[in-house]
This record gives C-alpha cells, structure tokens and sequence, in this order.
C-alpha cells in the first residue's frame, strides 16, 4: 500500500520558499501553505443535485420510533450500557443533547447485530478529545442514522465509526466530523449516504478491511468535505495515508451524487487491487490534490463528474520545485482494465465528465519499475490480482510469459472519450505546467534482475496497451505529455503519427472557457 515516488508532496514550509521562488506560476500567489478547508478560490455553488448535507443535516425524529430504547445524554455510558444489556435488533433512540461514554480512552459503543440507533434533532455523540472510538466490534448490519458524531481521536489508520470495519453497516443522515483518524471505517457491503464527512483528522473514511473482502461498497449522496485537517503527508512524507475518502482493495464500489470538496491532498484516492468502480455524477471540487487517483487498481467506470480547481496546491508545489512529471487532476497510476478479472466492465471507461480550471487533466502513468517483489514496490508485499503467489514473480519465470505480463501492473485499455477539458490559465493563476495531459513512463533501471528495463514501458504506455483519447473537447491551450516527462508536444502531433490520439476530437486553443 502507499504512495508511488511521482506522488511525493512538499513539506508546508519548504512549499512556501519554492513558490516563492517559482518561475512558472503567477508570482500572484503568495500564500502557498496548505489549508484543511480553505479553496484556492471561492468556491461556486453546487447544483441543486449535489449533496448539500454539512450547512443543513436532516433531523431526526423527535419522538422515540415504537419499541425503541431511550437514551438519556444526563447520564454518561448510557448508550454503551444499555447497548450492553439489551438483546440483538434492538433500537435506540437518543434523545436530544450530549451523550458522552465513560472516561477511559477506549470505551465506545459496542453492537450487536442488527442494532439501530437513531438521534433525535440535535442529538450529538461526543469523544470529548478523550475517546478513541465511538463504535467498535464485529456485529453485522448495524445502522446509525440521524446522529452527530464528533470529537473522538482515533490514531492514524484508524477510524471512529465501525471501527473495526464489521459487515453490512448502514450510516445515513450522519455527520461524522471534527474526529481525528478516519471518521468512518468501512465493511463489505456497507452503504453510507446523505452523510456528512467533514473536517477529519486523516480520512472522511477509510475503506480499508484487514484480511477482506470489502465489497458491495456504496457511497451516494454524501458531503465530503476539509479532511485530513492533520496534513499526514507532512507529518509522513510518501505515506499515501491522507484526503477525503481512500479506498484498499475494495472488489465492487459505487460511488455516486457526492460532493466532495476542499479536503487536504485527493478528493477520492483507490490505492492497490481495487476492481469495479463506478465513480458517477459526483461533484468534485478545491481539493488541494488530485481530484480523483486510481492506483495499481482494475476495471472502473468514471463518467458524468463535475470536476473543477483541483489540485492547485499540490501541483503549483510541484511545478515551484522544477518538477517535469504532469501532475493532474485525474490520475491513473499502474492502474488498466484487465477482462481476466470479473468487473462491470473489462476496461477504465473515462466518458461525459466536465473537467475545468484544474491544475492538468488527466495523465495516464506506469512507473517500469514498480512490480511484484520489486524494492521500488511502495505497496509493499501486494503483488497483482492475476499472481496469488507473490513468490512466483522473480527471476527465471519473471521474463516469461505469462508472468513476464502478469507480474506488473499495466495502465491498459483506458479510453478518454466524450469528455469537455476546459483551461483558463487566468483562473487557476499559472503560466505553465497546469495545461497537460499525459501518457507516459519512465525508464526502467530497478532492481538489476528487472525484466523491465530501457524504454519498454514506456513503448507499451504509449503505443501498445490500448489506452486512446477520442471525441473530446478541449477548451484553452492544452499540451501533451507523451512517452516519458521530455517529451510535450501539440495538438496536431498528439492527433498525427506515431500517437494518432484524439480522433474526432475538437481544440479551441485561446485560453479561457
């Protein structure tokens, strides 16, 4: 798991002398330290169909429902203990006000299956700074609905609601926020909707399960919004372990209706053999990173999105400190459709999206020297979906078929299409560095036993796996990153031999939408 070596962040101070320095984006900018919440500009408003779920959370019922267990917030552990004593599917009503658990640091809430706990209006579970979690164990097919969640200080990696990542979980009408880790852990099957996910320590949520599976993972119509209020890319540079919702090895998600904005680092981060998702419909704006990263990971469907002024502060950062590589807003890292592995679809299906005034676009990357067993592996000890046997990928076999494919994971069959990618440098304050699409490689030369080596990859990226742009529109002076980061060439090139991209596709190239 974890962040591959074209990801790496600056730290904040040393962020602020590069810019200052900068000699490619508008000397306008002068406040380049991240922020947890803050946009790089003031953000529009969303349409009427984004979940606007933070300023105004749904109440609750203000009587308790029918056989309901009242809880009374004068009374601390209330909830732990008559959760406690009363049997499977029960329900509990909390009434409006405080609750609080006991004072030791891991007291929490403790299922059972099929439990349901409700909040009336104004009804707030609070961590005090001094809990840990607030709802643990391993029952299945809990639901929380209509609560506030706050103030609870799980350590990194780890999450506050469904702590423990059990199955089937409902979470609905929640708002989840001011916690530090995750807010929420998530189990297979587990849905979390019209929700409110904000201004977390480290995640919004964390789809993570030891041991698996995690699928049937649904995410729909939530808010989610100045994660990782913490910065852990500062705090521990390269570790992946930052924005607001990361998603690991999660084999089935959709993620639809969201509106997922100004969180520190990515707004939607999938690292390492995710498969089969569909990403749609969603609202995805002022992140300071990536809008969307799909990483060592299969199979995804990613269409009808808004996503707008993303990653201006990681990619100004990166383009302050002399950095070539095309840092953009949708990501794809080692990431390809493979029809051996059963999904929705057999390809990354990338269609109707609306891209505008991001930091870059979209750039398609495979680094030749991250493979199974290979050092510069930085999910260390996972190898692909289609080897089970990390031992198999070494030397003879490695250069064989059919390890010699499998063995690596390969940006493959990606198809860019009907997309509208719109630029106006005069908004996103840059001069250059923030206008690029890519395909790309790196030179091969890690480990020495590497079948990989010289400019193979880098061949295959570009000419040989599949991965084509067609019938988009592009607004503002886009240019094109191909092969590897030396090489940025024009519309006309990406259009002509050898590339041949972008067939049926439109360039308008004056700047601005």
């Amino acid at each position: 798991m974890g962040i591959d070596w074209r990801r790496r962040a600056l730290p904040a101070a040393a962020l602020a002398l590069a810019l200052a320095a900068a000699t490619g984006c508008d000397g306008g900018t002068t406040d380049a330290t991240p922020r947890p919440t803050a946009a790089p500009s003031a953000p529009s408003a969303p349409s009427k169909d984004v979940a606007r779920v933070c300023a105004a959370p749904a109440a609750g019922p203000s009587k308790a429902p029918a056989g309901a267990v009242t809880v009374d917030p004068a009374v601390p552990g209330d909830l732990a203990a008559k959760t406690e004593s009363s049997p499977p599917h029960t329900t509990f009503w909390l009434r409006p006000g405080r609750h609080t658990l006991l004072s030791d640091r891991y007291d929490q809430v403790t299922p059972k299956e099929g439990d349901v706990y409700v909040g009336a209006p104004g009804a707030v579970l609070d961590g005090r700074r001094s809990n840990h979690y607030a709802f643990g164990g391993a029952a299945r097919d809990v639901t929380i609905r209509y609560l506030t969640v706050r103030n609870f200080v799980a350590p990194r990696d780890e999450g506050v609601v469904n702590h423990d990542s059990a199955d089937g979980w409902v979470i609905e009408h929640a708002t989840i926020r001011d916690n530090s880790g995750a807010g929420l852990m998530a189990g297979a099957r587990q849905q979390v909707r019209a929700s409110c996910l904000r201004d977390n320590g480290q995640y919004g949520m964390n789809a993570y399960k030891a041991g698996g599976p995690l699928d049937g993972l649904v995410l729909e119509g939530n808010e989610i919004a100045g994660n990782n209020t913490d910065d852990w890319e500062r705090r521990r540079p390269d570790c992946g372990c930052s924005g607001g919702v990361k998603f690991w090895a999660v084999d089935g998600a959709d993620v639809r209706g969201n509106w997922v904005h100004d969180n520190r680092g990515a707004g939607l981060w999938a690292d390492t053999n995710n498969n089969d998702f569909l990403i749609e419909g969603n609202l995805i704006e002022d992140n300071d990173g990536a809008a969307l990263i799909y990483e060592i990971s299969y199979n995804a469907v990613v269409r009808k999105n808004t996503i707008r002024r993303n990653n201006w502060v990681e990619g100004r950062a990166q383009a302050a400190a002399g950095d070539s590589f095309p840092f953009a807003t949708v990501y794809l890292s080692e990431s390809g459709g493979e029809p051996r592995i059963r999904a929705r679809t057999d390809k990354i299906d990338v269609y109707g999206n609306v891209l505008e005034d991001n930091w870059s676009g979209i750039t398609l990357w495979e680094n030749a020297d991250r493979f199974c067993n290979s050092p510069a592996n930085t999910s260390s000890g996972d190898c692909t979906l289609l080897v089970k046997d990390t031992g198999r990928c070494v030397q003879p076999a490695i250069a064989r078929a059919p390890l010699e494919s499998d063995c690596r994971w390969k940006t493959q069959r990606v198809d860019i299409h009907d997309n509208r990618f719109v630029l106006d440098k005069s908004v996103v304050h840059c001069t250059v560095k923030c206008d690029r699409m890519g395909v790309l490689s790196n030179y091969g030369t890690y480990p020495d036993w590497s079948p990989y080596q010289g400019e193979r990859v880098a061949e295959a990226i570009t000419g040989e796996q599949h991965n084509r742009w067609h019938d988009n529109a592009y607004v503002g002076p886009w240019t094109f990153v191909v092969h590897d980061a030396s090489r940025t060439i024009g519309f006309k090139q990406w259009q002509a031999a050898p590339y041949r991209q972008d067939k049926g596709s439109t360039f308008r190239a004056r700047d601005g939408g």
